[in-house]
């Protein structure tokens, strides 16, 4: 396996070949060992995969109240960074002339499911407990969200998917109310793209967090990345 850091964040590959390409989106916390390592996962399963570093930009972070810090991002901004990504993977490398898939963790599934709504080539995207709400949740405030920052809902997006969609949800997720995931699954219904939503129950968010023993769950982590790795595999030949 080759790994660098490359300009937009952590890239892992296979040592031979010319793999698809996934953009991996971290979680509020930023580029993590947790994202890093995800991306070697993925790189052991035949992708090269591009863990980008949001937080590239500014310097020491230091985020307080998670809620607060992703209203205040500018979701433009945001997916303009993992347009780059994208792009990054399609142009140069191993994974050059490949398909290019974007999954993502926490504000990262969140992120990944707005991409698979509006960036230019992607084939497959698979969010995990990605947050679908701006009025619910861990991203509600009373006084609302910038519309500048904030201009469309994740849920409101998904009348523009542009590519196959399989998402995951932990039953208990106490930042994701299961209503959110029931108006996901309607919305799905009405897009021409094939798409399942899989819910674990017993599971909340953070679920495939190993670096998190309050939160990982072994048996839903195992599931998901199956079912991850398969659905990466039939869209991104």
């Amino acid at each position: 396996m080759q790994t660098l850091d490359v300009d937009q964040g952590h890239f892992a590959a296979p040592d031979a070949g010319t793999p698809s390409g996934i953009v991996l989106i971290h979680d509020v916390w930023g580029l993590g060992d947790h994202a890093r390592d995800l991306a070697q996962r993925l790189a052991g399963e035949g992708f090269g995969a591009l863990a980008v570093d949001l937080y590239r930009r500014e310097g020491d972070v230091k985020i307080e109240d998670p809620g607060a810090w992703m209203r205040a991002l500018s979701d433009p901004a945001v997916l303009a960074d993992v347009q780059a990504g994208i792009d990054f993977l399609a142009g140069e490398g191993p994974t050059a002339g490949r398909p290019v898939g974007v999954t993502g963790v926490c504000m990262g599934g969140m992120y990944a499911l707005l991409a698979a709504c509006s960036c230019r080539g992607l084939a497959a995207a698979v969010p995990f407990y990605g947050m679908l709400s701006y009025e619910h949740g861990l991203l509600h405030a009373e006084r609302g969200v910038d519309p500048e920052r904030k201009p469309r809902q994740p849920l409101e997006a998904i009348a523009d998917l542009r590519c196959p969609l399989l998402a995951f949800f932990g039953a208990d997720d106490a930042f994701i109310p299961s209503g959110d995931v029931e108006d996901l699954e309607q919305r799905l219904a009405a897009s021409a793209q094939p798409s399942d939503v899989v819910v674990y129950p017993g599971a909340g968010h953070a679920f495939l967090n190993d670096t998190r023993p309050e939160a990982y769950r072994p048996e839903a982590a195992r599931d998901a990345w199956g079912r991850m790795v398969e659905f990466f595999r039939t869209h991104l030949r």
